[in-house]
C-alpha cells in the first residue's frame, strides 16, 4: 500500500485516540450546597484603648487636727494634759489664773440680784399706784374729787410705769455683764474640741501667754485621709466611692482599702489638675497620721 493511502487512516486513528483520552477524564460534579463560611476577623478599632496607671503619694491626715490657741491673756496655773494622753471632747487640758475673773463674776451676780430685787419693788409700787389711779378715775367720774386730784393720780401711775421699764433695763444690763464675765472665765479653761490624742504641748506651768499663743496640738482618731492631685484628662474617670489600694513604705508587706471621698469639680488652671481625697476604710491601728502613703489608680484612655 502506498504512503498516500496510509496517511488518512493514521490521522483518523490519532483523532480517535485523543477523543478516547478526553472522555476517560472525570467530569466535575455540580455542588448544590453552599460553600463553608470562612470566619472573618473582627475589625480592629482605629483608636485602641490604652491602660494608664497613675500613682499618687502624700501624707495621711485626719480631718480633726489643729493647734489649740489661748483665747485670752493669762498665766498657766494648771496643766492637766501632756503628750500622748487620749482625751475626750470637753476635757479640760489646762487652766489660766482666773482669780480676778471669779471675783468680778461674783460682783456681777450680786449686782444682777440687786437689780432683780429693785425691779420687783418697782413692779409692786406700780401696782399700788395703778390701783390708786383706777380709784381716782371712778371718783372723778362721780364728781367726788377735783380734776387736779385725778390728774395727780394719773401722772403718778405713769411715772411709776416708766420706773419699772428703767429697772427692767438695768436688770438686763446686769445679766449681760454677768454672762460676759462668765464667758471670759470659761476661756481660762482650755478644753479639747474633739476626742483624740495630744500630739504636742507648747506651754508649761506658770508660763504667761497672750491671746493667740499655741498651747497644744491635738489630733483626732480618724478617719485617715490622703489628698493628691490628678491630671485633668482623668476628670471624668474618678468618681466618688471608687475603691483604690493604699500602701505605705513604713509597712511594705501590707495594703489597705480606701475609697474616693471627694473629687474637686473644678480644674486648677495653673497646674491643669484637680484634687482628689481618699479615705481609708475601717479602723487601722497600724496606720498613723503623718505617714507617707501611695495609691494606684488604673484608668483608660
Amino acid at each position: 500500500m502506498s504512503f498516500k493511502k496510509l496517511l488518512p487512516v493514521a490521522v483518523i486513528s490519532i483523532g480517535l485516540a485523543l477523543t478516547f483520552t478526553a472522555c476517560s477524564e472525570p467530569m466535575p460534579q455540580s455542588v448544590s450546597a453552599a460553600p463553608e463560611s470562612i470566619p472573618v476577623a473582627p475589625k480592629q478599632s482605629s483608636t485602641p484603648v490604652r491602660e494608664n496607671t497613675f500613682t499618687a503619694s502624700g501624707p495621711l491626715v485626719v480631718e480633726h487636727q489643729l493647734d489649740l490657741l489661748a483665747q485670752r491673756d493669762g498665766v498657766i496655773s494648771r496643766l492637766a494634759a501632756d503628750v500622748g494622753l487620749r482625751v475626750k471632747m470637753g476635757d479640760v487640758l489646762a487652766e489660766l489664773d482666773n482669780r480676778q475673773l471669779m471675783a468680778d463674776l461674783e460682783a456681777a451676780r450680786s449686782k444682777a440680784n440687786s437689780a432683780d430685787a429693785e425691779l420687783k419693788s418697782w413692779q409692786s409700787e406700780d401696782k399700788v399706784l395703778e390701783a390708786d389711779y383706777d380709784r381716782a378715775k371712778k371718783l372723778w367720774d362721780a364728781q367726788l374729787i377735783p380734776f387736779e386730784q385725778f390728774e395727780h393720780a394719773k401722772y403718778k401711775a405713769e411715772e411709776e410705769h416708766f420706773e419699772v421699764l428703767r429697772a427692767e433695763q438695768s436688770l438686763a444690763a446686769a445679766i449681760a455683764t454677768k454672762q460676759s464675765i462668765a464667758l471670759e472665765l470659761e476661756k481660762t479653761r482650755v478644753r479639747a474640741p474633739f476626742s483624740g490624742v495630744i500630739s504636742r504641748r507648747y506651754v508649761r506651768d506658770g508660763q504667761e501667754v497672750t491671746r493667740g499663743d499655741r498651747l497644744f496640738w491635738i489630733t483626732g482618731d480618724g478617719p485617715l485621709r490622703m489628698g493628691f492631685t490628678v491630671p485633668e484628662k482623668f476628670i471624668g474617670q474618678i468618681k466618688k466611692g471608687m475603691e483604690v489600694n493604699l500602701t505605705t513604705s513604713d509597712l511594705p508587706d501590707r495594703s489597705y482599702k480606701a475609697k474616693v471621698a471627694e473629687v474637686s469639680p473644678v480644674i486648677d488652671p495653673s497646674s491643669g489638675s484637680f484634687e482628689v481625697l481618699v479615705q481609708v476604710e475601717g479602723s487601722r491601728a497600724d496606720l498613723r497620721p503623718g505617714m507617707n502613703a501611695s495609691v494606684n489608680l488604673t484608668m483608660y484612655q
